[in-house]
């Protein structure tokens, strides 16, 4: 199965809807600690804001405050790939 990526999709042109996902940090990419929270097993997630929106997003901008050390999740959901396209459709 291929991972087809829509050339329309762009970041800049995007609502942020991966930033409502939880993310677990799996492996250390330098996220500041006051991004961070931990769940009740004890895991490190990026915090998220009480509507649900990734502490770390610029809601001004709709772009991580933190691009350079986001967590490695962050890094691999790619721009316009099928995980990105589902979560687009959801919010509509």
């Amino acid at each position: 199965m291929h991972n087809l990526v829509d050339p329309d999709i762009s970041c800049a042109s995007c609502k942020a809807d991966c930033c409502k996902l939880e993310v677990m940090l799996i492996t250390d990419t330098g996220v500041p600690r006051e991004y961070i929270s931990e769940d009740r097993w004890g895991a490190e997630t990026m915090t998220r804001l009480a509507d649900g929106w990734c502490a770390a997003l610029d809601r001004s901008t709709m772009m991580c405050r933190i691009y350079e050390h986001r967590p490695w999740i962050c890094r691999e959901f790619e721009m316009g790939a099928q995980d990105c396209q589902v979560e687009r459709l959801k919010a509509d």
